[in-house]
C-alpha cells in the first residue's frame, strides 16, 4: 500500500494536476446547478429519491471544493480531507434513510413525470462529469472519493428513472422509497471504503516519516 500511495502521489504532479483542477471546477459548477434544480423539484413533486439525489449533488459540490483546496498538498492532508468527505457521505446515507421513513409514514405518492424528466437531466449531467473524471479514478483516497461520488451519482440517477417508472406503473410510493434506501446504502458502503483507504495511506505516511533515513 505505501508504495502505491507514493505512486499515486506522483500522479497528481506535473501535467495531470492542472487538468484535474480544471475538471473539478467544471464538476463543481454542474453539481451546484443540479442541486438547485433537484431540491426545488423534489420538494414540489414529493419525491424522496429526488430530494436524496439533490443532497447528493450538494455533497458532491462540497467534495469537489475540498479536493480543489487540498490538491497539491501532502498525502496526509489529502487523506484527512478524504476522511472528512467520507463522514459527510455517512451523514448523507443516514439522512436519506430517515427521509424515506418519513415518506413511508406520510404515504405521499410523488409525481412520476417530474421524477422522470429531472432524473434524465441529472443523468446527463452526471454522465458528463463521470466521463471527464474517468481517467482519474485510480488515484489516492482523495481522487478515489471523487470518483466514487461521481459513479454513485450516475447509478443514483438511473435508479431515480427506474423509480419514476415504478411509481407511474403502480401509483405507489414504494418504488421511490426503495430507490432512496438503495442510494443511502450505496453512500454508506462507499464511505466505509474511503475511510479504509485513507487509513492505510495515513499509516503508510507515518511509517515513511518515522523510518530512519538511508544514506
Amino acid at each position: 500500500m505505501p508504495g502505491q500511495c507514493c505512486h499515486h502521489c506522483d500522479d497528481q504532479s506535473g501535467q495531470r494536476q492542472p487538468v484535474y483542477r480544471r475538471l473539478l471546477w467544471v464538476a463543481l459548477s454542474i453539481n451546484l446547478a443540479m442541486f438547485a434544480v433537484e431540491v426545488l423539484t423534489g420538494l414540489r413533486s414529493g419525491s424522496a429519491s429526488l430530494l436524496a439525489d439533490s443532497l447528493d449533488f450538494l455533497g458532491d459540490a462540497a467534495n469537489y471544493g475540498i479536493s480543489l483546496f487540498v490538491l497539491g498538498s501532502g498525502l496526509a492532508i489529502r487523506a484527512y480531507a478524504s476522511r472528512l468527505k467520507a463522514i459527510s457521505m455517512l451523514g448523507f446515507g443516514v439522512w436519506v434513510l430517515g427521509l424515506a421513513a418519513w415518506h413511508l409514514y406520510t404515504g405521499r405518492v410523488p409525481s412520476a413525470p417530474t421524477m422522470g424528466v429531472v432524473g434524465a437531466f441529472a443523468l446527463l449531467a452526471n454522465g458528463a462529469v463521470a466521463a471527464l473524471l474517468f481517467r482519474f479514478r485510480d488515484g489516492d483516497s482523495n481522487m478515489r472519493s471523487v470518483w466514487l461520488c461521481t459513479r454513485n451519482d450516475v447509478l443514483g440517477n438511473i435508479a431515480v428513472l427506474l423509480a419514476a417508472l415504478g411509481v407511474f406503473g403502480t401509483a405507489s410510493v414504494w418504488p421511490d422509497l426503495a430507490v432512496a434506501a438503495t442510494m443511502s446504502l450505496l453512500a454508506l458502503t462507499s464511505a466505509v471504503h474511503i475511510l479504509r483507504q485513507s487509513g492505510n495511506e495515513l499509516r503508510g505516511d507515518v511509517s515513511e516519516r518515522s523510518a530512519p533515513a538511508r544514506h
